[in-house]
């Protein structure tokens, strides 16, 4: 863990990962509570962006939330905090196989429930059911993917390039280059190379700001000029006039083009029949 402190089994403290302050803190929390808390108390910053961070956090969510089923006391919840750093320390810092750590958590355990006090072990606030337990946590955890931890730990993750500055060049529009689209550059590239030259006034020379704009001297509810309807000076018979001169000509056009056909294939079909009569009389 990056932010841990270093810890020697010898000396062990329970506090090493969390005091029994904050783990009667984490106790009156739901999961999602004890989620931020322990974010909180590991000093996690960057769980949006370091996966490595997000996955610690789940491990040791994870423990505390199974802990806090097995009805473990504040005391037992610290020292088995503690003993998850131990062995995801002996995985990190001291590069431990799964072998060799499955030998210390066996020496970590050693003596309880005994009376010797020479075979005691540093978890001495557990009995022999707990400590089986413990054991079966720890091998559908982190033994079950021990090599997916060694992995996090010795391999480099690649750095998500989030943002990146490059120089691009803009072609002015031209008939063979297409114009790029609006939504993919700033206003001032567009306004500068791309945007269609603004019409100027054929009388002051300057820009035509006059669209849509009131005409001076009418009222203030006046049509403007792009308001004009086209067929205000028409009446209704006009229209209708218009429509049916323009029916009459297409229609006639299409008639004369009907009967023009009709007359080619009538003249093919009587030569047809002629020529069929001269064959027959000539045997």
């Amino acid at each position: 863990m990056e932010d841990a402190l270093p810890c020697d089994t010898q000396v062990f403290s329970s506090s090493v990962i969390l005091s029994i302050t904050q783990i009667n803190s984490l106790l009156e929390q739901d999961v999602a509570g004890v989620q931020r808390k322990m974010e909180e108390f590991l000093h996690f910053k960057e769980l949006q962006t370091n996966l490595k961070e997000a996955i610690l956090l789940d491990y040791y969510v994870d423990g505390f939330c199974w802990g806090k089923e097995m009805s473990f006391t504040s005391e037992q919840l610290a020292d088995f905090m503690g003993l998850l750093y131990l062995l995801l320390d002996n995985l990190e810092t001291k590069k431990m196989s799964l072998e060799e750590n499955l030998k210390d958590l066996g020496r970590l355990l050693t003596g309880i429930g005994q009376s010797h006090p020479g075979k005691k072990g540093i978890f001495t606030l557990f009995s022999v059911e707990q400590a089986k337990d413990i054991i079966s946590y720890f091998k559908i955890s982190l033994f079950q993917h021990y090599k997916l931890y060694q992995c996090m730990f010795s391999v480099p993750r690649d750095v998500m390039v989030l943002g990146a500055e490059n120089m691009i060049s803009v072609v002015k529009p031209e008939p063979t280059f297409p114009a790029p689209l609006e939504e993919g550059i700033s206003s001032e590239i567009y306004s500068q190379y791309i945007a269609p030259p603004v019409a100027l006034s054929p009388i002051t020379g300057t820009e035509n700001t006059m669209i849509d704009q009131p005409v001076e001297g009418l009222g203030g509810n006046e049509k403007t000029a792009d308001e004009v309807d086209p067929l205000s000076g028409f009446t209704v018979e006009d229209v209708k006039t218009v429509l049916n001169q323009v029916t009459t000509e297409v229609i006639g056009s299409l008639q004369a083009e009907i009967h023009e056909k009709l007359r080619v294939q009538e003249e093919a079909l009587t030569e047809k029949i002629e020529n069929l009569q001269k064959s027959r009389f000539s045997y």
